[in-house]
Order: C-alpha cells, then structure tokens, then sequence
C-alpha cells in the first residue's frame, strides 16, 4: 500500500524556539506511531527544518522579501505578486498530501504585532485548499485569542471553520474561538505540544544560591499596541534591567535566555546596563537547550510563552512576565497562578517581591509542579490517540479507497 502523505506547515524554522519544539514534539509521535508516514514541510525556514529535522521541506513564501516592510514600488509589487502566486503554491503543496498538521504555536491569535497578509493570509490559503481538494488540514494543540482587527479576525475564524480537525492548547484559545463564531462542541483541549518533549534532568547547588534564569523578549505589546509599543518596550527592558540588578546585588549569578532570534538586542542592553560578572547570556537554539538551562536554575523569571512552559516543564519555580491571557492560564494550569506580573507594566519592586516569595515556596512548588506535570503526559497522550482516531484512520480508509482498482 502506498504510505500516507503528511505535510507539516508553518513558521517553522524561522527562529523562534517555541514554534520548532512544537513541531519536534508532532514528529515524534508521528515516527513512533506511524513510522510509514511520507512526511515533509511547507515553513519559513526549510533550510533549518530539513537540516534538524531531516524532512524535505518548502519555502511558505514565494516573495522572500514577505517579512520585510516593503518602501520601494518593486518590493511592493514583489509582495502583491506574491499573494497571487501562492495561492497556486500552496493548493499544488497541499494537493500532494493526505494529511496536514499544523502543529502547535499561537496561529490562531494576535497577540503580537501580526498584518492580516501575513500569517493568516497564508494560514486561510492553507485551509481552503485542503477543503476544495480533499486534504485534510488538522490544527492540532494551538493558540487562539479573539482578534479586534476585522480582516485579520475574518480570516482566521475561516481558517478554523475549514480545518478537519481541532484542538487547543487552552480552553481560553477554545473559548475565543467559539466567541468569534466557530463551532466548537467537537474541539477538544489539551496541555501544550512541548510538555510531549523529552525533560533533562535537574541540577542541585547545594550550599549556594542556584543561578537565576531570566527570559526575556523584545516586547513591544500587541497586535492593539502598535500607537504605544516604543513606551511598551522602553518599561519593559527599564523594569526588567532594574531587577536583573537587584539579583545581581544580592549575589545571584543571572542567566539570560530568549525564545527567538529577535530577542537578541534584549540581552544585548541588559549586559550593557548591569554591566556585571553574574550576568550571562545562554546560547539555546532548541527547546531542548532552554530546558537544560532551566532544570540547572533555582528559578526562572520568563516572559516568552514557550520560555514559560520549558521552565515550568523541567519543575522549576517560576514568575511569569505576562504578556496575553494565555500565560496567566498556563501558569494557572499549573498551579502557579499567583506568580503573575504584567509584561506591559513591570514593576520591578513589586516583581522582587514576587520572586523572594517565590523561592520562599520552592519546595512546594516543585512537587506541585511534578503533579502537574505528570498529569500533562497523560492528557497529550491522549490527544496523539485521538489524532489517530479521527484524523489517520479516516484518511487511511479514504486514502486506501482511492487507491484500489
């Protein structure tokens, strides 16, 4: 019998951590349940997916300027072409395939600076071909937040009615969904693809204070943000500087940590600003890596989603810099919900008392967070048994039909 055609999509490979460990966590259980899988990739980073991953893969993009803001009349006539010329890109990628995951990340949100013709343009295009051409397109375990602006919410609530599978990262992501008309009753929730990644194991300082791991990001607020972001990431990086000072005058070694490649400048200031011994800066390029740093801290202060959940993954206490509704729910998950402090307004005093009331707990914190975690495992092994129960083994019986005499 012919093997099935399984096609990954998204801005995978492009640089940020979270989006890739979603996508590590989809491969594994497709290598350990369906090993015969034909899989391959249509991402932003084709380079870095087939050379990590070891799958073929596809540029999103035809116009490989997309993601650069576009001045001169060529660069703009290169996008318009673009569009137009994806829409055949994408339909011929998705005829060949059986199935389409979508794996993880927050495709279905605009919680970060996002234009409609971008990401949910090229999401809406996926979508609707693997309806005309019967593809099965699956949203499996992603993010979701009802969206203000009218082209970018069109879009992305007709992305959702076209998949043929459904599920969520978070019953917030669920019940924005079914707020901006998405029927829902069928859509299921379960923990974040990444808690499906293999943990290291933790490290101890025994008779020293641990390092302090600090993620950080280059926040500039949301998709609504955009009149205030220059005074959204001013208070950001000046609150998170103050704190990264005040542990570093109590002696604590810092470590600092990004989620993506354009946090880089972050680390870059707050080396500059604390100008001290104690400060470092980890180079992570996997989800792997930021848990490795993670598991050897005493605790963690992230603001990236995904630096959130690798800390909370490895059972290390953790303050959450939150920047959208679903970190609050991650961190209520997971039994942390107290240790909440908005992105957009950090209070640096208020923040240090936070985390000295953090680690006052640790002890706690961590058994809860291993209870926690352990019921996390469960849940996704439950979501990768219903993703073959609905999606592959309808699409082997479809795909078994089409192929017989």
């Amino acid at each position: 019998m012919t093997p099935l055609r399984v096609g990954v999509f998204g801005l995978l490979g492009s640089g940020n951590l979270g989006n890739d460990g979603s996508l590590q966590a989809v491969l594994g259980y497709l290598r350990a349940e369906h090993p015969q899988a034909v899989v391959d990739a249509l991402c932003g980073g084709p380079e870095v997916v087939e050379t990590r991953y070891g799958i073929p893969a596809t540029r999103l993009h035809w116009f490989r300027g997309e993601y650069r803001t576009a001045s001169r009349a060529g660069a703009v006539a290169g996008k318009g072409m673009g569009k137009l010329v994806d829409v055949f890109r994408t339909a011929a990628w998705v005829r060949r395939h059986d199935v389409v995951i979508v794996p993880g990340m927050g495709v279905l949100e605009a919680t970060l600076p996002l234009r409609p013709w971008g990401f949910p343009y090229s999401l809406f295009l996926l979508c609707a071909s693997g309806r005309l051409l019967g593809t099965r397109v699956a949203l499996v375990g992603v993010g979701a937040a009802e969206i203000g602006n009218r082209p970018t919410r069109t879009l992305v609530r007709w992305s959702a009615r076209l998949a043929a599978y459904r599920s969520y990262r978070d019953a917030l992501s669920r019940d924005a969904m079914r707020a901006m008309g998405v029927d829902t009753a069928r859509d299921e929730v379960y923990p974040d693809l990444a808690f499906a990644l293999p943990t290291p194991g933790a490290s101890t300082h025994p008779g020293a204070p641990g390092p302090v791991c600090v993620g950080v990001m280059d926040f500039h607020g949301g998709d609504d943000d955009r009149a205030r972001a220059g005074e959204i990431h001013r208070r950001y990086l000046d609150g998170t500087i103050r704190f990264v000072r005040a542990l570093v005058e109590d002696g604590r070694p810092v470590r600092l940590l990004t989620g993506d490649e354009c946090d880089a400048p972050v680390v870059d200031a707050i080396i500059d600003a604390v100008d001290s011994p104690l400060v470092t800066a980890a180079e992570t390029a996997s989800l792997a890596d930021l848990m490795k740093e993670m598991a050897a801290a005493d605790s963690v202060v992230a603001t990236r989603y995904h630096n959130l959940v690798c800390a909370l993954k490895v059972g290390t206490p953790t303050l959450a810099l939150s920047y959208a509704a679903k970190s609050n729910a991650l961190m209520a998950q997971m039994g942390l919900a107290t240790y909440c402090h908005p992105a957009r307004e950090v209070d640096a005093d208020r923040l240090l008392e936070q985390f000295r009331a953090l680690e006052e707990r640790a002890a706690e914190l961590r058994s809860t967070l291993a209870e926690r975690n352990q019921d996390a495992v469960r849940r996704l092994e439950h979501q990768f048994t219903a993703l073959t129960t609905t999606l592959f083994t309808a699409t082997d019986h479809t795909h078994t039909s089409r192929k017989a005499p």
